[in-house]
């Protein structure tokens, strides 16, 4: 009898089954380990407060996709299991519901990592049976000091934003065309009359 406890859930033949078919069998797990490599699409029903992917035995299934975006409506967050909790693979994970509700990937009763609305996390499950763990990936690659190259882009803060975060460009030109130039002459003291509201910068001869 054939086995699938490996983590893309292939059919193992044992020794001496499956005379003249095993080709088709070999061509089946090709196939799964492509879909393996890939990306799927797996729908929740309607405002579902749990879901379970369960990637079948030798047979295609969105769920073996290392790129899995999970659609549907929510109205509250869904706790999402993967299955076999014997699963020792890694995942990259979209939240593409709508709702705004947050996505929970679970593969038994350890951790779990919360995916929110419109974004993806790449996790690994660890395949520990009932209390296996599924663990965010990147959480502890470290960002420090980063070395950017090509054109890095980011928001752009509102006018006159007073804080720490990065000032693009366009930020930097909306401050540049708040200044207002006075009357620069100096036999003038009567310098010429400004908008002095939304914090704009003046330049001139006071």
């Amino acid at each position: 009898m054939p086995t699938y406890v490996n983590n893309l859930r292939l059919k193992e033949i044992t020794t001496g089954d499956e005379s003249g078919t095993w080709g088709t069998s070999t061509n089946t797990n090709l196939e799964l380990i492509g879909e393996a490599l890939g990306f799927g699409t797996e729908g929740i029903t309607t405002n579902a407060d749990t879901h379970t992917t369960t990637v079948a035995d030798g047979a295609a299934d969105q769920g073996r996709a290392l790129y899995i975006k999970y659609t549907g409506t929510l109205d509250s967050a869904c706790t999402i299991t993967i299955g076999p909790n014997t699963l020792n693979r890694v995942h990259i994970i979209e939240n593409a519901t709508s709702g705004s509700q947050n996505i929970i990937i679970s593969q038994g009763s350890g951790s779990s990592v919360t995916i929110a609305a419109g974004t993806a996390k790449a996790v690994y499950l660890d395949g520990g049976g009932s209390s296996a763990n599924v663990v965010d990936a990147l959480n502890a690659v470290s960002l420090a000091s980063p070395v950017f190259t090509g054109t890095p882009v980011a928001p752009t803060a509102s006018a006159n934003t007073n804080t720490t975060q990065v000032a693009t460009t366009a930020y930097v030109q909306t401050e540049i065309g708040q200044i207002i130039v006075l009357e620069a002459d100096a036999s003038n003291d009567d310098p010429v009359a400004g908008d002095f509201t939304n914090g704009a910068l003046f330049v001139g001869q006071f």
